[in-house]
């Protein structure tokens, strides 16, 4: 017997007698243990499972979706999130691998990035491992073997200043050369830095204007009352202000640079503990490139 409740609709009720016949007599001839359930006051006999299942189909009701408003404004607010989610990680969260990863666009914007300074070149750049979102030295490592930071790291060119030539391409240094570049490294291998990137230079690296955090500040904190690292250079006498065309000098400006560097000749510290130096940075860039016995290399700031 099947009994039609209030919500089974019409067509599921219209099922032929036969069917019911057909159902109720498999299950008072099948030689299995017979059962009495009670459903919703009446007695059905069933054995065959099958023929119970079936007879199921009559009695629970259909599910039927149907598109309300509350569907619709689900859907297209899961669409914006996505969406949302895909600007903010490729303009913010996407981890810049290499010099050649920063577009014009980030330039233009002059975008400030975030990492740790894996290696410094010479005594006016260094190598910075882009660390963006968060978790990093948590249960997000920056990698230290050389074979796994290949191709991992940005080239940063330090805006602003010039500091003495080491030796390179069989030219000698420039005295104060190693101190300078020794200062560099004390100050900011494995230390966190931000960089406002500015332009590429001749030889495809960043120029940026870094910033050193203070001691004891939250990181987040620390691009607001960081150190500008092209100041600490001049004032402790590692670098001159560039002053070719092009230079970068931040919001502090050009007279700011040089009035830092005066001050550091006149307290003598670093390349100025003599009184001065035979040859600034620019000069002997521009007599070597001036040499044709020697080989050229394009001034840089």
């Amino acid at each position: 017997m099947v009994i039609q409740l209030p919500w089974t609709s019409s067509k599921d009720s219209a099922r032929p007698a036969e069917e019911s016949a057909h159902t109720s007599a498999s299950a008072s001839n099948s030689p299995n243990l017979r059962r009495d359930t009670d459903v919703v006051g009446t007695s059905t006999h069933w054995a065959d499972p099958i023929a119970f299942w079936y007879s199921l189909e009559c009695i629970i009701p259909r599910a039927e979706l149907f598109p309300t408003p509350y569907t619709a404004v689900a859907f297209i607010t899961g669409i914006a999130t996505g969406a949302c989610g895909v600007f903010v990680w490729h303009r913010w969260l996407r981890r810049i691998r290499t010099a050649d990863w920063v577009t014009p666009d980030v330039l233009a914007r002059r975008r400030w990035v975030r990492g740790i300074v894996t290696s410094v070149g010479d005594a006016d750049n260094f190598r910075l491992y882009h660390t963006p979102g968060i978790g990093w030295r948590w249960f997000r490592r920056v990698p230290t073997l050389a074979k796994d930071l290949k191709d991992q790291t940005i080239h940063i060119r330090i805006a602003g200043v010039d500091a003495p030539e080491g030796g390179h391409f069989g030219r000698p240094a420039q005295p104060h050369a190693e101190e300078s570049l020794l200062w560099l490294k004390n100050r900011l291998e494995g230390r966190l830095v931000y960089c406002q990137l500015v332009r590429k230079d001749q030889y495809g690296r960043v120029v940026a204007v870094p910033l050193v955090p203070r001691p004891f500040l939250p990181s987040f904190l620390g691009k607001w009352w960081a150190s500008p690292l092209a100041l600490e250079m001049l004032r402790a006498g590692t670098v001159t202000t560039y002053e070719q065309a092009g230079a970068e000098h931040g919001p502090w400006g050009r007279e700011a640079f040089l009035g830092v560097e005066a001050k550091a000749r006149t307290a003598r510290r670093g390349m100025w503990k003599y009184g001065g130096v035979d040859e600034t940075p620019a000069e002997y860039k521009r007599r070597y490139a001036s040499s044709p016995s020697s080989p050229s290399r394009p001034n840089n700031e």
